[in-house]
Parts: C-alpha cells; structure tokens; sequence
C-alpha cells in the first residue's frame, strides 16, 4: 500500500463561487482505501484525540464564534451541520453571527479535495477570519495527513 507524506498535500486554487474567501487542499488517494468523502470528513475531523477535537472546537466557537451542533449527530461532522451528503461529495457548514464557513470535501478515483468557503457579514467577519486563516492553512493538511496515517 503507498504511503501518502504531508508533503503529497498541496495546496490549490479554487473559485471562490461566490465566497468572499476560498481555499483547497488536494490529498492523492492513489494506494489508499476507498472512503466515501463523508467517511473522510470523519475521519479527519473526528478520528483524531479528545484533546485536538476540543481544540478544534474552542478555536471554531471562540475565535470563529461558529454555533455548533452536537458533536455525536449523525447529521453534524464535529459539530459542522450537514449541509449536502453524497459518495463523493459532503458539504458541512457552521454560521456565526459575522460569518459562515462551509467545507466541501469531493473525492474521487484519484484524489480528494477539501475546500473551504467563508463569507462575511460585516466587518468583524472578516476581522476573525484574517486570524484564523493562516491556522487554517496549517491545520487542514495536518488533519488530512494524519488521516491518512490512520487509514493506511
């Protein structure tokens, strides 16, 4: 089975689809089990230790302001609603009263992709966004990469 580094996950660009602010990342699949995206989301965001799911949800809720679900829904992935579900397609979102957030995670034969999207009400949103931003770009391919390492 091929091992997939940090390293294998890049970066990209995406449209923005009327976003105020988007950015993916791209995960190779090639030699990994097959997951459908939301088994992916899951496992990324919720396989990871009490600690670091705690974490997550402090910085989304208290830095963020994100409302969030109950963790244990099946309807909610740490938190983040459900928004569309699908083999090949989840899309989870949280709303705060300055912004809402939405992650997409699209897998396919080849590859997975994990977008996120933020629009801004205001100011302030985009205020706490520009703080968390930089966070973010390290903390996806973190989750990513280790879900590999869990899944492998």
């Amino acid at each position: 089975m091929a091992r997939t580094t940090n390293s294998a996950i890049r970066r990209v660009r995406v449209e923005p689809a009327g976003a105020h602010f988007a950015s993916a990342f791209v995960l190779p699949l090639a030699g990994l089990p097959r997951r459908t995206a939301e088994e992916w989301a899951r496992v990324t965001f919720e396989d990871t230790p009490a600690p670091l799911r705690t974490l997550l949800r402090a910085g989304w809720s208290v830095v963020l302001g994100l409302r969030l679900g109950p963790r244990a829904s099946r309807r909610h992935v740490i938190g983040w609603r459900t928004v569309e579900s699908g083999p090949h397609r989840i899309a989870v979102e949280a709303h705060a009263p300055s912004l809402t957030a939405r992650n997409v995670v699209t897998v396919d034969d080849a590859r997975l992709v994990w977008a996120t999207y933020v629009n801004f009400e205001g100011p302030t949103g985009r205020v706490r966004w520009s703080l968390a931003a930089p966070v973010h770009h390290l903390v996806v391919p973190l989750l990513l990469g280790r879900a590999v390492r869990r899944t492998a």
